[in-house]
């Protein structure tokens, strides 16, 4: 139950603490799992003082245990190693702390990291971390690289120095930090985020030599692969030599075989890429030249052609055909001319054949009465006395019907 206090009448300090270590006497022994930061075992003294550090966190509690118990695994046990501790906590009233008293400590051996470590990775893909389709594509020429790297390290010398040997101006923002041991994690997740926050670094690479399976256990860590999963910029993971195969590279972008494989990858080659360049200069003059060429040749084969060698040639062609047309139609129309005259000039001689005035020139003459009805009978001459028109072929007279 919660103690009824106030200003006016608080706890002294030493009950507090008294309280608070009844409170925890209470409480059973716990198997706890961490690393061993701090390692202490004074000569004579017949207890050994531990720090063990969640690796994954900034969490630190010490633990203390009596000789007997440490010496049991002291040939296997050393500062950075991984135990599982079976503790009871402890409070020292004195001083206020809280501390965790061994009865037993097992070292974590390599095969139960192993198969933490699978546990985790299958954990992690069913999330979708490890997913291809997350994998962003490196930029062709980074203009800045971000490098997380050990202090003066090799994997730091050869990425710097195989990546300005492959292209002079490359340039670099590294952060050193711990690549090992229990700082590593947070460190590695912070230089990460920091390079990830920069808008001009256009890829991070994290670099390490080859180790132990306890040395690149930081590159496995859940934190940091869940920092580098939420990186917008790409992340190359060259950590340690081919046969070693931390969980980074799986959520890595890209993964490198070593740091130096990582220069290579990162960064192109500048004399490669002269070469290509000129290759592709020589391949498009390849392509104009001949192109070139064809239209040339389709030039001159149609400078070839015979309307070209003679333009005028198809006129008059054209004009001989219409001269020759016209002379036929001429032709032609002379011929049905002479045909019509010759038709009209026989018609003609037939009219004037059939005319009565041809009749009249023989000496005929034509009778007609005054009414204009022509004579063809002495009845019809009319009454004696009566006027009749005479018409003859030199022109016509009058006469009178005897009695």
């Amino acid at each position: 139950m919660a103690l009824q206090t106030s200003a006016e009448a608080p706890l002294p300090v030493g009950e507090v603490s008294r309280l608070i270590g009844g409170w925890i006497d209470r409480l059973g022994a716990v198997w706890v799992e961490g690393q061993i930061t701090q390692l202490s075992r004074r000569p004579g003294a017949g207890v050994v003082f531990l720090t063990l550090r969640d690796p994954s966190h900034d969490i630190s509690v010490s633990v203390t245990c009596f000789r007997q118990v440490f010496d049991r695994i002291a040939d296997v046990v050393t500062e950075g190693a991984r135990v599982v501790v079976l503790a009871k906590p402890e409070w020292y009233a004195p001083r206020g702390q809280l501390s965790l008293r061994a009865t037993e400590i097992r070292p974590v051996g390599i095969g139960e990291l192993l198969v933490r470590l699978e546990q985790l990775k299958k954990s992690l893909a069913a999330e979708g971390l490890f997913a291809l389709d997350r994998k962003k594509p490196l930029p062709f020429l980074p203009q800045l690289i971000g490098l997380v790297c050990g202090r003066a390290s090799a994997a730091e010398r050869d990425v710097l120095e195989n990546a300005r040997r492959r292209w002079p101006a490359v340039r670099f923002e590294v952060r050193n930090t711990a690549v090992q041991g229990v700082h590593a994690v947070n460190q590695v997740v912070q230089a990460v985020q920091e390079l990830d926050a920069l808008d001009e670094v256009d890829v991070i690479v994290v670099a390490r030599g080859g180790g132990s399976v306890e040395d690149l256990l930081p590159f496995s860590d859940e934190q940091l692969i869940r920092a580098v999963a939420a990186c917008r910029t790409p992340v190359v993971s060259a950590i340690g030599h081919e046969p070693d195969s931390p969980l980074l590279d799986l959520v890595a972008d890209l993964r490198a075989s070593t740091p130096t494989d990582a220069a290579k990858k990162v960064v192109p080659d500048v004399g490669e890429e002269l070469d290509r360049v000129q290759q592709l200069r020589d391949r498009a003059l390849r392509t104009v030249r001949g192109l070139l060429e064809r239209e040339e040749r389709g030039l001159a084969h149609a400078l070839g052609r015979p309307a070209m060698e003679r333009p005028h040639r198809l006129v008059d062609e054209r004009e001989a055909e219409v001269d020759a047309l016209v002379g036929r139609s001429r032709r032609v129309l002379g011929h049905l001319l002479d045909r019509a005259e010759s038709e009209i000039s026989h018609t003609l001689a037939r009219v004037v054949s059939l005319s009565p005035a041809a009749t009249l020139e023989r000496g005929y003459a034509v009778l007609q009465r005054p009414d204009g009805h022509v004579v063809r009978s002495p009845e019809e001459a009319g009454a004696p006395g009566e006027e009749l028109r005479a018409r003859v072929s030199e022109g016509e007279f009058v006469v009178r019907v005897a009695e």
